[in-house]
């Protein structure tokens, strides 16, 4: 029977034993005693915790202003050091504390200023509370982000290193300790207010834009929303308003209904369009020109048939044949299997020159023709005489 409650009360004692802490812990102390090289804190039940040389010298303007009685967190680097005591850390407690600050931030998707201390070729580099951290290109706002005609990358690099030095609001969207990894994003910011902006406009709709960049696969184009009203009808307030100038892309593709090499040959940054809304997926808005223009191929039958015998300039080779165009706005294809392989088809046909073809088939609907190569006559030899 004794020995029943002897176990019982060890339980007992056990169960009101406090845990004690492990190795990178952050735990709470009580300054007793502050030294010039050592300062002693009264951590409780787990004992006595001591802040040693180095942490000292790297936390001075720390140090210089606790007073005894003071409530201050520290990390666990060691559980009994030489002397018995509990060896703490200030600086990794404090970049403990950091991280999991960035991490509240970045789940409650605040809005954060941030000086640019440094640009590269795919973005810029940024600090958060003494933490490093990167904002990619692709991450730019749209009226920060570099419109560089030919994509050249030190063109780039010197639109980037004007934002050196400067402050930008930004949001964090990706984090991770272990590999001391922040990434940051300015364009984050907008996406909700610009989900919300493009609920006012439909597939269809026809929009007022400025070209505001051209690169090889299209061109972007800023449209402005004058007098923008918040859902219960108040005006944006002032933080709001560059946010409504949005921006869409024209496709290479939806520019014009001729086969187009060079976008720039057709738009010019600063030009004032009207395009049509083809497409509306999140934050992103598809426009075309060529939808506002009558489509060629609706009176293909007017003009061409099949087995007609035509001329066309050759404008493009690629894997699969050869691009010919028959006039403004109707091209067709010469397929490889005409040729047998790419170099026979370079060696027959050469790029801005007329020849003679053979329609082979017409698809208006999917805006197709195929065309065969009429091959000059070989002209027969006459024979010598003597």
């Amino acid at each position: 029977m004794k020995k029943i409650e002897t176990d019982t009360t060890m339980n007992n004692l056990l169960l009101k034993s406090p845990v004690l802490p492990k190795q990178n812990q952050i735990v709470s102390g009580t300054v007793i005693e502050i030294g010039k090289n050592t300062v002693f804190l009264d951590l409780g039940p787990f004992g006595t915790g001591v802040i040693l040389g180095r942490e000292i010298k790297e936390n001075q303007q720390v140090i210089k202003i606790l007073k005894p009685g003071e409530q201050i967190h520290a990390m666990v680097v060691e559980l009994e050091n030489d002397d018995g005591f509990v060896e703490l850390s200030l600086k990794a407690a404090n970049k403990q504390n950091t991280w999991e600050q960035l991490n509240e931030l970045m789940q409650k998707q605040e809005a954060i200023s941030t000086k640019i201390t440094k640009a590269n070729k795919g973005g810029l580099m940024v600090e958060i509370k003494g933490v490093p951290g990167f904002l990619p290109v692709s991450q730019l706002s749209y009226e920060h982000y570099p419109r560089i005609e030919d994509a050249d990358k030190m063109k780039i690099l010197n639109e980037l290193n004007k934002f050196v030095g400067k402050e930008l609001t930004v949001r964090i969207i990706d984090l991770n300790q272990e590999q001391q990894k922040l990434i940051v994003s300015e364009k984050a910011l907008q996406e909700s207010r610009l989900k919300e902006t493009l609920k006012n406009f439909q597939v269809g709709d026809l929009i007022q834009g400025v070209i505001s960049g051209v690169v090889d696969f299209g061109a972007f184009v800023r449209i402005s929303i004058p007098n923008a009203q918040t859902q219960d009808g108040e005006k944006v307030p002032p933080e709001f308003e560059k946010s409504e100038i949005i921006e869409g892309l024209i496709h290479i593709s939806e520019i014009d209904w001729q086969l187009i090499e060079d976008p720039r040959e057709f738009l010019k940054v600063g030009q004032e369009i009207q395009a049509k809304i083809i497409s509306i997926e999140g934050d992103r808005l598809s426009l075309s020109l060529k939808a506002l223009k009558k489509d060629p191929w609706l009176e293909i039958d007017d003009k061409y048939k099949k087995a007609q015998i035509v001329k066309g300039q050759v404008t493009k080779f690629n894997p699969f044949g050869a691009f010919v165009q028959l006039d403004k706005d109707i091209h067709g294809l010469v397929h490889i299997s005409e040729f047998g392989n790419e170099t026979n088809m370079t060696r027959m046909l050469e790029s801005g020159k007329e020849y003679e073809f053979k329609i082979l088939s017409i698809e208006q609907k999917v805006h197709k023709m195929a065309l065969g190569l009429i091959k000059p006559a070989v002209q027969k030899e006459e024979p010598k005489t003597e």
